[in-house]
């Protein structure tokens, strides 16, 4: 089993499609093991982001991710990591069947954002979750995904 941090951006909920977006994962097998909505500050989006800073799209980007609510969570599953990445679609160009293809209207103001390594799943996880808001479960269908 692997764990991935997926957070929804603040143009998910006004636009009334968060419950459909989760459905997907959860129709490929994916588990929420922990899920909330926050509101992120400046200085939780620069740990966040801290990787793109020096770049050209930040500003844009931090602006856009302290505009709104997001829904943070952690999803569990068999290569979760690549599986989540896959469905959701590249930052750019994505193709319809992806999230992104079918929900975002502008490259970086797309709606979804998700680890892209174990390594980048380990620091983002704790930034948004404290050990005790991860909440394990079994539910007996895993032979059935």
């Amino acid at each position: 089993m692997e764990r991935t941090f997926v957070m929804l951006k603040p143009g998910v909920l006004p636009r009334r499609i968060a419950g459909e977006i989760i459905t997907r994962f959860e129709r490929r097998g994916l588990k929420i093991i922990a899920l909330k909505m926050i509101k992120m500050d400046e200085a939780m989006t620069g740990a966040h982001y801290a990787e793109h800073r020096d770049k050209d799209f930040y500003a844009k980007l931090a602006e856009y991710t302290v505009s709104g609510p997001v829904l943070a969570m952690i999803l569990e599953g068999p290569d979760a990591i690549a599986m989540v990445r896959l469905m959701i679609g590249p930052t750019s160009g994505a193709a319809p069947g992806t999230i992104r293809g079918d929900y975002a209207r502008q490259t970086r103001l797309n709606i979804v954002h998700a680890s892209d390594s174990r390594e980048s799943a380990a620091r983002e996880i704790p930034l948004f979750f404290r050990n005790e808001e991860i909440i394990p479960w079994e539910d007996g269908n895993e032979s059935w995904f």
